[in-house]
């Protein structure tokens, strides 16, 4: 099992970014998909998620307007489309798939978002 991000850098504030998380090694199409994110001496916090069919999504307050996630399940893929970034949406950015069964929960190892002022 796999969960590759992709897509992080350095950005200035106002600018946009597309993060990507590619899968393998599980039914992709069958698992929600989410992002989380991390800022250095904080939790890590859901930013979006997305259901299986890519039906329903669902993000938090700080980032709605701004991001949208989406998947393409013929790819094993989901997106992160990032606009009008913040200083403090700087964080490593995490993919998580979640099974529909027994809770099973995979994670990516990151990619580090930047962002300038």
């Amino acid at each position: 099992v796999q969960l590759v991000e992709s897509g992080g850098g350095l950005v200035q504030a106002g600018g946009s970014l597309r993060l990507s998380c590619a899968a393998s090694g599980f039914a992709f199409s069958m698992f929600t998909m989410s992002w989380y994110r991390q800022a250095p001496g904080k939790e890590r916090e859901l930013v979006a998620n997305i259901s299986s069919t890519g039906d329903n999504t669902n993000y938090a307050e700080s980032v709605k307007g701004r991001f949208t996630i989406s998947r393409d399940n013929a790819k094993d893929t989901v997106y992160l489309q990032m606009n009008t970034l913040k200083p403090e949406d700087a964080a490593v950015y995490y993919c998580k798939a979640m099974g529909p069964f027994s809770g099973v929960t995979y994670w990516g190892k990151g990619t580090l978002v930047t962002v300038s002022s």
